[in-house]
């Protein structure tokens, strides 16, 4: 199976794929004006279009307590509707402590701050999938 992820922030969105369903590999970072997600869901579209995945994992930012804040509903909603304009089930990953986990691997591998910036969200689409990749898996 092809899977890819998405981590959805306010001005990009990292992608990162698989194709095996065990490695995640960083992609690329889509990058849209600020909060205008209609554009961002026609890049996202153009992108399932061409890689053709079976599963879409987007990242739910979910808060501390478990609760659907306003992210995790944006998220949720524009799953919704990449998966309704696609026809690919996409399916949510709680993506709590990916960004902190990308940040603790990139440093670890020395990456400058202004280059970690540019990787930030590809890296965190991966741990994206990583988790949900291995939640499938461990079944």
């Amino acid at each position: 199976m092809k899977y890819v992820s998405l981590d959805l922030g306010s001005v990009t969105c990292g992608i990162a794929k698989s194709d095996t369903g065990f490695l995640a590999t960083p992609v690329k970072t889509i990058r849209f004006r600020r909060e205008d997600y209609d554009d961002a869901i026609d890049r996202i579209l153009e992108y399932v279009e061409k890689e053709k995945p079976d599963i879409i994992v987007m990242g739910y930012p979910l808060l501390e307590n478990d609760d659907e804040g306003p992210r995790a509903k944006l998220s949720r909603v524009v799953g919704e509707i990449i998966e309704q304009e696609s026809g690919i089930k996409v399916v949510l990953q709680d993506e709590r402590s990916t960004t902190r986990d990308s940040e603790d691997f990139l440093i670890g591998l020395d990456v400058s701050r202004k280059k970690r910036k540019k990787v930030i969200d590809q890296q965190a689409a991966v741990r994206i999938l990583e988790y949900y990749l291995q939640r499938q898996n461990s079944r």
